[in-house]
């Protein structure tokens, strides 16, 4: 019969598993969108990958007879409805970047989002930050910037268009860092999906009586439903992978992990798009990548001096949040 340090590593090990797949396929979904903004504005992409999900989120809701909007989200609802925005036009961003910049470039970029969000931590949650993770976002962003220059060079302001997005995403995990432990998961993601669809709609919208070009709706033709469906369907399906994935094993074990995204995003950009990274991308890159998973083993270590602190005066930890959707 198992013991149950047995069972608690094959939980673990699945955990791994499913966070890991997730991370490849969050590339695929990328280049699909990649495909797409050729064509089709970003924000328009972005809004039918959030309706999509949302639709989903909220049927299972409704079939699981859970109520979407309680009295705790009532509370917070302003909350929710900005991280919904953030996350909604996080999508758009990415996605206007992915129309000029190589796949790679653009997710190297976008990992600096890691970084921001421990900046963010300090000013709006009044986390403490010591010396070592300072220096560690400082060096990281330093990173950052020698991948963003030579493509500013090349491609000008959608060089950007990743960080914005990082720096979006930051803001919406900061503001779901702030609700944790106080409003359910599930409904907060479904809340922020009603109001990241309505933001982009009227975005859209607005954007289509002033002429603006990026903000162009067009009706999708033949092979390009198929894409917005594989887009939306794939990150409901990481999403799903993610959240379970974050049961099985902690989120300070899995956070390493997510640096798998930017091996499978220049295996397909190489062979997909014909697309490899330079030098100097590479040096920006492994940057990022090593002040990064020096936060995470910081953050391990402080949660588990947090979890040992806890034990021993007989304290119950604060309540992690156990899912992040997906940019």
């Amino acid at each position: 019969m198992a013991t149950t340090t047995e069972q608690s590593d094959d939980r673990s090990g699945q955990g791994m598993a499913l966070f890991c797949t997730a991370m490849l396929i969050i590339p695929a979904i990328d280049a699909c969108g990649k495909l797409l903004v050729a064509t089709i504005s970003p924000f328009e992409v972005g809004l039918f990958r959030n309706l999509i999900q949302t639709g989903i989120l909220v049927t299972a809701l409704t079939l699981m007879g859970r109520a979407i909007v309680t009295p705790e989200v009532r509370l917070y609802l302003g909350r929710i409805a900005l991280c919904g925005v953030c996350l909604a036009t996080c999508g758009g961003f990415m996605f206007w970047g992915l129309q000029s910049l190589p796949l790679a470039n653009a997710v190297a970029i976008f990992f600096a989002e890691p970084l921001i969000l421990t900046i963010f931590s300090v000013i709006f949650l009044g986390e403490k930050v010591g010396w070592h993770r300072s220096l560690a976002v400082l060096v990281g962003l330093v990173g950052a910037l020698i991948v963003i220059r030579p493509n500013f060079a090349a491609f000008g302001w959608a060089a950007l268009m990743p960080l914005v997005a990082a720096t979006l995403f930051a803001l919406a995990m900061t503001i779901l860092r702030s609700l944790s432990g106080r409003v359910d998961a599930m409904r907060i993601q479904a809340m922020a999906g009603v109001f990241g669809s309505i933001s982009l709609s009227l975005l859209l919208l607005v954007g289509g009586v002033l002429g603006a070009e990026i903000l162009q709706f067009r009706t999708p033709q033949g092979v390009e439903w198929l894409l917005l469906l594989a887009v939306g369907l794939g990150a409901t399906g990481v999403q799903l992978m993610m959240t379970v994935a974050l049961r099985l094993a902690e989120a300070s074990m899995l956070a390493s992990f997510q640096y798998l995204e930017i091996v499978g995003a220049t295996a397909i950009g190489y062979l997909v798009f014909g697309e490899f990274p330079d030098a100097l991308t590479w040096l920006g890159t492994a940057i990022i990548l090593a002040s990064g998973l020096y936060v995470v083993h910081r953050e391990r270590r402080r949660a588990l001096e947090r979890r040992l602190a806890a034990r021993r005066y007989g304290i119950a930890p604060d309540p992690e949040l156990t899912t992040e959707p997906m940019p």
